[in-house]
């Protein structure tokens, strides 16, 4: 490991800060258990540091790939090429070319042995060797076989690219070779070799460790990125934001699975919330006979009134969820938060719509299986009436007129979605009408508040009708649930 360039404390403090900077909550606290660790490690064993800093810094589950992210930029295994006894297969074909066809067969045989100290070095060379932007990919561009040179010169690459260096090897191709390497192994010492318990396992384990070395290879990549663009750069840019942070409308598949995930402690730490809430909120009306018991150290005086505490009553929900594919995501994340709050309201009504109308409480059941329900709810006949693109003014009549009663006095409306009419009649009235019938109202949107407005959004008409809040993230919508919803 690299010694950084400045002492030890301020180095932490500048650690500590790019945490912070990525959402992970850091006090002095914490800080000072870091530099209590670091005072009795061996600073020379990089891993056993990784794990002393992050027992010390911390808290909350969710936070480890940004920290060893960070980690790997501020304590980095290195400077330049970094390489071990594992080097790329070259081509004596005059350049030098990478043999790509024997680097995948050396990366299939270390991901069968499962050796990670040999995938960590092939991982280094594969991004120096095949990641490198803006030079040959042959053994005599540099001294390093990279094409960098120490001294910025010519020569040197402008960069890296994980993308570059993993597409050139494709390892998640190996998945059949590797197993029927395991296969062939366990065959020839293990008469239980065919088993599917066996096939299952090799097959899981196959796969996190491509998954590992996929991880390697980007960790990496960042490192030599950041000695040519700076830390502070390669942080912005090359380390992903926590699963909570990450915008709504630009969340992958593994992100929303993970959002997913973290439902049910987000939804429960709202419910402690809004029942702390409900009851310092609710006061009923004067109870004489407590109060003159309590004004006799006043002389008679009622300086402090005492009121009776009434059962608190919980209010109906009604959710209006826009679950087409630009919003799907955040409608589907949403309805699983309400429906972790559940206790927390007498009743919940969900309706979801496209350019059609339907009601889906039926299957937001206790105990029931949220990804089965997501995808019954899009199998739901009359959700899409006609075209399949969002039609919030068709939408909201269809709703008027089926369900008439569903929002009441006591009730408090949610709409969810960009409000973007694809330039179809937006219905102000009749979404009026719905908003003057309920207790409260309010509309969620996942675009930036910059965009309303823009092309086919008519977010800043819907919201001279009822107030608009902006929801691009998890721990955003969180927050806005939690001050919005009645108590």
């Amino acid at each position: 490991m690299s010694t950084p360039d400045r002492g030890l404390p301020a180095h932490l403090v500048d650690f500590v800060q790019a945490l912070r900077t990525h959402h992970v909550d850091v006090g002095p606290g914490e800080t000072v258990d870091a530099a209590a660790v670091m005072a009795e490690l061996d600073l020379l064993r990089r891993e056993q540091l990784r794990e002393g800093l992050a027992a010390a810094l911390l808290r909350r589950s969710g936070q480890r790939a940004t920290f060893d992210a960070l980690f790997d930029l501020w304590f980095p295994l290195g400077q330049g090429a970094a390489l071990g006894e594992v080097a790329l297969p070259y081509r004596d074909d005059g350049v030098d070319s990478v043999d790509i066809d024997a680097l995948r067969d050396l990366l299939a045989q270390l991901l069968a042995d499962g050796d990670t100290a040999a995938l960590s070095e092939l991982a280094r060379a594969v991004v120096d060797g095949l990641g490198a932007l803006g030079v040959g990919n042959g053994r005599g561009s540099g001294s390093d076989g990279s094409g960098a040179g120490t001294d910025g010169s010519a020569g040197s690459p402008s960069g890296f690219s994980s993308y570059q260096a993993l597409n050139s090897v494709r390892p998640e191709t190996l998945l059949a070779r590797v197993l029927a390497d395991l296969r062939a192994r366990r065959a020839a010492g293990d008469d239980t070799a065919d088993s599917p318990f066996a096939e299952e396992v090799a097959r899981r384990e196959t796969r996190a460790r491509i998954a590992e070395f996929r991880r390697l290879v980007q960790a990496e990549t960042a490192r030599r990125g950041s000695e040519i663009r700076g830390r502070e750069a390669a942080a912005r840019t090359g380390v992903r934001r926590q699963a909570e942070q990450t915008d709504f409308l630009s969340a992958g598949a593994d992100t929303l699975a993970d959002l997913r995930r973290r439902v049910a402690p987000l939804g429960r730490h709202l419910a402690t919330r809004l029942a702390a809430r409900r009851r310092r909120a609710h006061r009923g009306p004067i109870d004489m006979r407590r109060t003159l018991r309590r004004s006799m150290s006043t002389g008679g005086v009622p300086v402090d009134l005492v009121h009776r505490r009434p059962r608190p009553g919980r209010p109906e929900l009604v959710l209006l969820c826009d679950v087409s594919g630009s919003v799907a995501g955040f409608s589907h994340f949403t309805m699983m938060l309400v429906q972790a709050l559940r206790e927390q309201f007498s009743r919940i009504r969900i309706f979801c719509f496209v350019d059609g109308c339907v009601e889906v409480t039926d299957l937001f059941t206790p105990g029931a299986d949220l990804a089965q329900v997501l995808t019954e709810v899009h199998s739901r006949p009359g959700l899409v009436a006609w075209s399949g693109h969002s039609d919030y003014g068709r939408a909201f009549e269809r709703f008027a007129e089926r369900w008439p009663d569903a929002v009441t006095e006591r009730s408090s409306l949610l709409v969810l979605g960009d409000a973007r009419t694809n330039h179809q009649d937006a219905a102000l009235g009749v979404l009026a009408g719905i908003v003057a019938r309920a207790r409260h109202a309010h509309w969620l949107n996942p675009e930036p508040e910059r965009q309303w407005g823009t092309g086919d959004s008519a977010a800043r008409e819907y919201g001279r009708v009822m107030p608009m809040h902006e929801c691009r993230t998890a721990a955003q919508l969180a927050g806005v649930v939690g001050g919005l919803l009645p108590v």
